[in-house]
């Protein structure tokens, strides 16, 4: 909180008070040694910033396969619509760019800093220097920049130059949006836009009619056995809202490769609706499933509140080869609001 509040006064200091204003304003402290180091990670495409560490691309596969692969693809060529790491080379100038680690990034510290800062997804930060450096060799293995022996260092690393490296150059626009010295990159607009096509963006395929969860399903006769279900309901103890509110909030983590709720499509992952009571790798209609899961489904494992806590705490020491890479939950309290809310919303 206090390097907010010292961004205030730093705001109010310089921003409406200009020099005049030189005397310390009271708000917030000065961060120490510790919260400056903890804070201060990114790495420039000189190296400053880059800590002791190394790795090698052998030790970077297996690491890439366990933490990356799931939404990257076993060679960087990207799940679905995750980002793809390599290959696009000599692509840029083509009707369909494909802008990669290999094809496009000019430096090399981004990628470096990237996967440090931000990667796994659910599990930023948790990487090592090491591991770090490790994945990095393999991401320029992937992209052929590197035989498979490559070590990567903190001594090597500026050596490293990237393919695309001089097809960037520095913005010398003024304030104003129109580049100086240059041309209007577009002419003869049209004083009027009209959407002639659609993105094939995740989600907004029109619902499945026939889809229990789709509004557009017809109503389904109302019967004995539906007026029982729902007096069953309604005797069923209240659910915390409070710890479902909560449990919402973790599902952030989960909610990239998963859905859950109404409407609810499979995505990296499958949707969740009605996993409790359900034999582990068999949602219908999902075909990603690894062998792993299969055969802990076959082998007898359902999905309630205890397997699932189990499996969420630490997936890959319950299924060993899950593609699953999150690392898990490591609060109790985390794990027991989001099976609240996966109770509340699955069924």
């Amino acid at each position: 909180m206090s390097r907010f509040l010292n961004l205030a006064a730093l705001t109010i200091a310089v921003g409406l008070a200009g020099p005049a204003l030189a005397e310390p304003t009271g708000l917030g402290r000065p961060a120490t040694p510790d919260e400056v180091i903890a804070w201060d990670i990114d790495v420039r495409p000189d190296g400053l910033g880059l800590p002791e560490g190394n790795g090698s691309v052998v030790d970077g596969e297996p690491i890439f396969a366990e933490r990356c692969a799931s939404c990257h693809g076993d060679f960087g060529e990207a799940v679905d619509r995750w980002p793809v790491l390599a290959g696009g080379r000599d692509t840029l100038t083509s009707a369909r760019p494909v802008k990669t680690i290999g094809s496009y990034w000019p430096y090399l510290s981004t990628v470096w800093d990237y996967v440090h800062r931000a990667m796994p997804f659910g599990d930023a930060q948790s990487l090592t220097a090491d591991e770090t450096y490790s994945l990095t060799a393999y991401l320029l293995y992937l992209n052929d920049l590197v035989d498979e022996d490559f070590e990567l260092s903190r001594e090597n690393f500026t050596e490293v130059v990237m393919p695309n490296a001089g097809g960037f150059y520095a913005d010398d626009r003024p304030e104003t949006a129109v580049w100086k010295n240059r041309a209007p990159c577009m002419t003869d607009c049209k004083p009027e836009v009209k959407i002639t096509a659609r993105a094939q963006v995740v989600d907004v395929t029109p619902d499945d009619p026939t889809s229990k969860h789709s509004s557009a399903a017809p109503a389904a006769e109302e019967t004995e056995a539906t007026k029982e279900e729902a007096t069953q309901v309604a005797a069923a103890p209240a659910v915390d809202p409070a710890l479902v509110k909560a449990g919402e909030k973790v599902f952030k983590k989960c909610k990239a490769c998963h859905a859950v709720g109404d409407k609810a499509k499979h995505k990296i992952g499958p949707h969740l609706n009605g996993i409790f009571g359900r034999a582990a790798g068999t949602a219908e209609g999902f075909k990603k499933y690894s062998k792993d899961m299969q055969k802990a489904g076959a082998d007898g494992l359902v999905w309630d509140e205890e397997t699932l806590a189990t499996f969420l705490a630490k997936p890959k020491s319950m299924i060993k080869r899950t593609k699953m890479a999150f690392a898990g939950l490591k609060k109790e309290d985390d794990l027991t609001a989001v099976i609240a809310y996966l109770k509340a919303m699955a069924e």
